[in-house]
């Protein structure tokens, strides 16, 4: 299965596929089965993963070049 980073409106990165999540240090987090979900917003209590705080008004919606 490939690897997708698909940017949410307003809210995370959801990655699907198989992946190793590694912090600065070199060490692996945990990562649950399925998709996942990366903070863009910056306000998640469980940074790298998503909380859903965005929702309280992270504004973002990047479309790529075509």
């Amino acid at each position: 299965m490939d690897v997708e980073i698909k940017v949410r409106d307003d809210g995370p990165y959801k990655i699907t596929g198989p992946v190793r999540l590694i912090d600065a240090e070199g060490n692996a987090f945990e990562v649950p089965e399925g998709p996942i979900a990366l903070c863009r917003c910056g306000r998640s209590l469980t940074k790298p993963f998503c909380d859903a705080s965005h929702k309280s008004g992270f504004e973002s919606c990047p479309r790529a070049a075509r």
